[in-house]
């Protein structure tokens, strides 16, 4: 039987807690919320914490709510409360597409928004739609609190700006009006990491792209997306061609490895396939067409 290497446990009661716990440390504490990614890799002793700082019981970073012309969404909240949120269905259906597709009930129940944020999985479907919807984070200390563009907030695989003694608190998104979105996944069987993954949204001012945000995962884009081919759909009218042409872009740019989902070339192929789709269907969207 595979066990964690040994570690101290604490539980705490607020966010100040947790934060001092964590300075406590020096740097070999780590957060434990769902503990999905984070147990298993201790049982492989991959992840190797002195301390368990075990945040359960922060219930008051557990929402979703409209602050402003933002959506809110605490780092406590689990998938199956972004899932059933009134408030993220009227605004951006990407969220619900993407949560149905998240492993299975009994993850979504207990993983939290923070949680797959942090963990930085190169394959987590989340960190897709927080890049495409362009979201940032906020993240707080024992000095004050810090906002950082979900865009630059991966540094690489399993690495975040998140220092050792910082808690990201909450996730926020613009609220936009005339936007449609929606997100697309294969995957070699139900509730399994992303052979490929792309999430998008599309703003709309009469017949002309205003604003446009593509996610992808699992295939090695930089920061899980493609400013190349959103800059060519920005400001342009709508259009199949110029729809096809940013999926090609996105299919060239991103850099998928070969293993057994899937070789090279294919999974670049359906990273443009993908792309077109949640594009087409979020345009439709932004329309009020059916979709």
């Amino acid at each position: 039987m595979q066990v964690p290497a040994p570690f101290e446990y604490q539980r705490a009661g607020s966010v100040d807690e947790a934060i001092a716990l964590l300075a406590r440390s020096g740097g070999d504490a780590r957060l434990v919320a769902g503990g999905h990614s984070l147990l298993p890799m201790m049982k492989l002793r991959l992840a190797r914490p002195e301390t368990l700082v075990d945040i359960n019981g922060l219930s008051d970073l557990e929402y979703v709510k409209v602050d402003g012309d933002e959506i809110a969404i605490g780092a406590m909240t689990r998938h199956v409360g972004v899932l059933e949120s009134a408030v993220l269905a009227e605004h951006y259906r990407i969220f619900a597409e993407a949560e149905r597709v998240i492993a299975d009930p009994l993850v979504r129940n207990r993983g939290t928004v923070g949680g797959s944020l942090c963990q930085a999985d190169p394959s987590e479907d989340l960190s897709a739609v927080f890049a495409a919807l362009k979201g940032r984070a906020v993240i707080r200390s024992a000095s004050g609190t810090r906002s950082v563009d979900l865009r630059a907030f991966h540094l690489g695989p399993y690495e975040t700006v998140v220092g050792d003694a910082e808690i990201v608190v909450e996730v926020r998104v613009p609220i936009r009006p005339h936007t449609g979105s929606a997100y697309e996944k294969v995957e070699r069987r139900a509730g399994d990491w992303s052979v490929a993954a792309a999430g998008a949204f599309v703003q709309l001012r009469g017949d002309t792209i205003d604003d446009v945000g593509i996610g992808m995962t699992a295939v090695g884009a930089a920061h899980f997306t493609c400013e190349e081919a959103e800059d060519s759909l920005r400001g342009g009218p709508v259009s199949p061609e110029a729809i096809d042409e940013a999926a090609r872009i996105c299919g060239q740019r991103c850099n998928p490895s070969a293993d057994q989902r899937g070789p090279v070339d294919y999974k670049r192929h359906l990273v443009s396939v993908l792309v077109a789709r949640a594009l087409t269907r979020s345009v439709a969207r932004a329309r009020g067409e059916a979709a």
